[in-house]
């Protein structure tokens, strides 16, 4: 399917590294990420209601940049375009959002703003996360999947899998003698 195909579907897409218009402020990045028509008629006559203007300020407060709403994205950190990326994927409100490496390259200090994000979609909308860093899944996951070659090797809690045999021979390559 084409992306606004699966955009429509309900599905946002977020990958590592983030896609922002760094010459447009954070509230037009918002503005410009809201499910609506974007043929080139609508988007000229297109006004900004009451209506509009509140989903995007619940957005800046979600993603944590209401202070910075009138900045150009450009200055913002990269944790902030991250977070930013995120926002303008929820404008659309999504029924499951799909965010790959979200905190690669990020502070600590980002990466537990990150955290706090996106465990607080929780109930709002389903989030899958493809991560590397075990400590950053650890602090948001409820249920894990691992994958290898394209196959599910194991899945349950973050303890269940990070102590499961076929997990730690596959990811730390030790065989079971030395992994015992």
């Amino acid at each position: 399917m084409n992306e606004p195909e699966i955009a429509s579907l309900g599905i946002g897409r977020k990958f590592q590294k983030p896609t922002v218009f760094e010459a447009l402020s954070v509230f037009e990045n918002l503005e410009l990420g809201m499910a609506a028509d974007k043929r080139i008629f609508p988007t000229l006559t297109a006004r900004m209601t009451g209506e509009i203007k509140d989903r995007i300020d619940d957005v800046l407060e979600t993603i944590g940049l209401t202070a910075l709403r009138f900045q150009p994205a450009g200055i913002l950190s990269h944790g902030q375009k991250q977070w930013l990326e995120i926002g303008m994927l929820l404008m659309q409100r999504p029924r499951l959002l799909l965010v790959d490496e979200p905190v690669a390259g990020m502070t600590e200090q980002e990466m537990e703003r990150t955290a706090e994000l996106l465990t607080g979609l929780a109930g709002k909308q389903s989030v899958v996360v493809v991560e590397h860093d075990m400590g950053f899944v650890r602090s948001i996951a409820r249920k894990v999947t691992v994958l290898h070659q394209g196959s599910v090797l194991a899945e349950g809690s973050m303890d269940e899998v990070s102590n499961d045999p076929k997990v730690v021979e596959v990811y730390l390559g030790l065989d079971e003698e030395e992994s015992a």
